[in-house]
């Protein structure tokens, strides 16, 4: 069976972070593994807490996980610290992990901040790099690329930038009001654009955590980078037309929305 590890924080009430990551692997046919960076209190309305995990812990978790069942991607989440952020990236190339897919968490789909601003430089840096795939929304592409998306032609420029400088492929999302939830693959100096349907849910929470730990879930099963985003964006989008309404704010999707099995009954 093939294994996918999940490096993030943890979302109390289910929705985005660790949890989302765990689900999402699972659903997607994966082993699914975590290293904690830290501990959120949140829920659909917004984030009210955030406690970090000491770098020499997690470089702790991350260890226990390579040595023993290593993992043949590896998808990295929220990290909220400078700190954080190095330890993962010396252990990510002490043990020379593949199939790397950085999600830049740096806002809520709530709109809270979870990334210190002075940690930005140190993801870009030091993350960015070693990523097979960075996977960016749109106002996390304007900040790697330091220009302002207004439209498709704007998402390719942002996404040639960060590709250009960094090195990885790069996954724009779209679904920020740019265009009918249509995102962009820019590897290898060529664009890929993958077309969906805005799906009419206000339940949104943490779709950004579940389109990563999909793509990531994928590519280790040995699917080429264009097919993995492909059926990433295929698993989503189910899982948002199950239309699952928890919560008062923005709720989270039905990641099990395709399990049917004897023990789900």
């Amino acid at each position: 069976m093939k294994k996918a590890l999940s490096i993030a924080g943890s979302d109390c009430s289910g929705g985005a972070g660790i949890q989302a990551d765990l689900k999402t692997m699972t659903m997607n046919g994966v082993y699914a593994m975590c290293a904690i960076t830290a501990l959120t209190a949140q829920n659909t309305t917004g984030v009210t807490g955030i406690m970090e995990t000491t770098p020499d812990f997690l470089e702790k978790q991350i260890n226990a996980v390579f040595d023993d069942i290593r993992p043949d991607a590896v998808k990295i989440g929220m990290v909220s610290s400078s700190d954080l952020i190095k330890v993962i990236a010396k252990q990510l190339r002490f043990y020379d992990a593949q199939n790397i897919v950085v999600d830049p968490v740096m806002v809520a789909t709530s709109g809270s901040e979870l990334i210190k601003s002075d940690s930005v430089e140190t993801l870009i840096n030091e993350l960015l790099p070693l990523a097979t795939v960075v996977t960016p929304n749109i106002p996390e592409a304007e900040i790697l690329s330091s220009i302002k998306i207004n439209s498709e032609d704007d998402m390719l420029k942002a996404a040639k930038i960060i590709h250009d400088t960094y090195g990885s492929a790069v996954l724009v999302k779209g679904g920020h009001s740019i265009n009918d939830a249509n995102d962009m693959l820019y590897k290898d100096g060529k664009a890929h654009w993958f077309y969906g349907k805005r799906i009419d849910n206000p339940n949104t929470h943490g779709t950004g955590c579940t389109l990563s730990s999909a793509i990531a879930a994928n590519l280790a099963k040995g699917y080429s980078l264009e097919m993995a985003v492909e059926k990433a964006k295929e698993y989503i989008s189910g899982a948002l037309s199950a239309m699952l309404d928890l919560g008062k704010g923005s709720g989270p999707m039905n990641h099990a929305f395709d399990l049917n099995s004897h023990f789900s009954k």
